[in-house]
């Protein structure tokens, strides 16, 4: 697929900003900063289509994802998640996007840079730290809340955290909802690189122009043969986001959505019908 090809099926996309900063750089941005780039059921569905098209694009040979505004991505919005509870066929629907998130990000054979900034949370983390290179700002707030609502650690979190930061690292971080730092981390491993807030963007820029001057065999076979341990991790995965959507038709999800909504602590003794 050439450049023009590619260009017409991105402009599909209608909830990320696309260009091209650079020779061979593809930068995609989360652009609702006033709703802290929260994904609605439009943008869970892009973000999990886009890698595709990405991966058949000849012109690009490095990804930059980053976003607008203070926040990285707070997550699907509440709406999505009241019709995840209330809908089976809503469960089903986002089970397949967040299964494709993943594994797209992990087959796309073109590396990929994120810029995080501010909160990170929900599906726009799972691709940030997908990323082959994630670069953080030292204050960001990186923080995987699905015990928080009432959910098991779907997505990406039960193959990826122990990985990188350990087994016990990520269990405390993931059923506490503990939040990390950017600086924290890179110490632990989540992420390749911590740096200054106001150097965020300019150093995520710059690894991925590397990334796009380097052999592209040598970069994507690289990637391509690194991913395998994401890939035998794949049963692991299946089941943590089944057991996430499973949690959805639960009573506990109602009460964490409520707790959020109302600004609370949440009751996990407390069942809202």
């Amino acid at each position: 697929m050439n450049q023009i090809e590619a260009d017409q099926r991105y402009e599909q996309y209608t909830t990320v900003d696309i260009d091209r900063p650079a020779d061979g750089v593809l930068r995609i941005m989360l652009n609702r900063p006033e709703q802290l780039n929260t994904l609605d059921a439009k943008g869970h569905d892009e973000i999990a289509r886009i890698w595709r098209d990405i991966d058949g694009d000849d012109s690009v040979r490095a990804v930059l994802l980053c976003a607008a505004g203070k926040s990285f991505s707070a997550g699907g919005d509440f709406g999505l998640v009241e019709e995840m509870i209330d809908s089976h066929e809503a469960r089903v629907r986002v089970w397949r996007e967040a299964r494709d998130l993943v594994y797209n990000i992990i087959n796309c054979s073109k590396p990929i840079v994120s810029a995080i900034q501010g909160a990170a949370v929900g599906a726009g983390l799972v691709a940030a730290l997908l990323a082959d290179i994630p670069v953080a700002a030292r204050s960001a707030r990186i923080v995987d809340g699905h015990t928080r609502l009432g959910v098991a650690a779907g997505d990406h979190a039960a193959i990826l955290w122990p990985l990188l930061c350990g087994m016990a690292k990520a269990k405390y971080h993931l059923m506490l909802c503990e939040p990390m730092s950017g600086e924290e981390a890179e110490r632990h491993g989540l992420v390749a690189l911590a740096v200054e807030d106001d150097a965020l963007q300019d150093k995520a820029m710059s690894l991925a122009m590397r990334l796009a001057a380097g052999a592209p065999s040598a970069m994507q076979w690289t990637k391509y043969a690194l991913n395998n341990w994401l890939r035998q991790a794949g049963p692991i995965f299946d089941t943590s986001l089944a057991l996430e959507m499973l949690g959805f038709g639960g009573a506990d999800v109602r009460e964490g959505l409520a707790s959020f909504r109302e600004r609370r602590t949440p009751d996990f003794g407390r069942k809202i019908s």
